[in-house]
């Protein structure tokens, strides 16, 4: 009895007292809005930088002339550097240098630092995620393409993408997630998340068991629906197959 009658003290002392749970809601909100617009940013990067690496591979098997492929190398390079230093540099890292160096002299919302940080970190790896996609398509479907009268760009798009997409799905998924749980260090920056909000929490109860806790069934509830999601788009893509 003294077990639930000190949990019910608790959860007053922590979440309505004071309306603190709205440190809570509001990180919420914060993390959600960070997370899906660097989705967005790691998905439109990442797209162009694997079709770059992946024509770079193709042009070794096919006749590109000389000049193009030049410029494809010097392409391949720069994407290579970019994936390097942003796979090799942790994501910590990342949203300092955004913060206090590169805008450090810009009067900019911080949110949309922790956007472009996330959005070029996950970028990397939603690159080489969908170039193993496109390099995992058969040859003969862009040579089927080009028959066509298509040319390379609307064979990749058109043809080759939608189908590697398909297959890359899940490691995307994953991708996505890791990108969620990432933003807990949006706090680096005195971002509100919803970390932050619950170390707030902690800061004037002096109780972490409560907070650090709801933050932790959160932050599960949105990587099971996240999961959730993308096992019903695979299914539905085998649907359509």
């Amino acid at each position: 009895m003294d077990f639930w009658l000190n949990l019910k003290d608790e959860l007053i002392r922590n979440f309505i007292t004071g309306a603190r749970w709205k440190y809570l809601a509001d990180g919420l909100l914060v993390t959600l809005r960070v997370s899906f617009f660097a989705v967005l940013i790691g998905i439109a990067v990442g797209v162009v930088l694997a079709i770059i690496r992946s024509t770079h591979d193709l042009c070794k098997l096919s006749r590109f002339n000389p000049f193009l492929k030049f410029f494809i190398n010097f392409f391949d390079f720069l994407s290579k550097l970019y994936l390097n230093i942003i796979r090799g540099t942790p994501t910590v890292i990342q949203l300092l240098i955004m913060y206090y160096v590169i805008f450090a002299s810009v009067n900019i919302d911080k949110t949309l630092v922790a956007v472009l940080a996330f959005g070029i970190n996950s970028s990397a790896y939603v690159a080489e995620i969908i170039r193993s996609g496109i390099m995992s398509i058969d040859r003969g479907q862009m040579e089927a393409g080009r028959s066509l009268g298509l040319n390379y760009v609307r064979s990749m798009v058109y043809i080759v993408l939608p189908q590697a997409f398909k297959n890359v799905l899940p490691s995307l998924g994953n991708e996505f997630i890791v990108l969620l749980k990432e933003t807990s260090i949006c706090g680096y920056i005195a971002l509100q998340d919803l970390t932050r909000g619950a170390y707030i929490i902690r800061g004037i109860t002096y109780s972490a068991f409560m907070p650090l806790i709801a933050a932790a069934v959160i932050y599960l509830v949105m990587v099971l629906g996240l999961d959730y999601l993308m096992k019903y788009l695979e299914r539905r893509l085998r649907r359509v197959e």
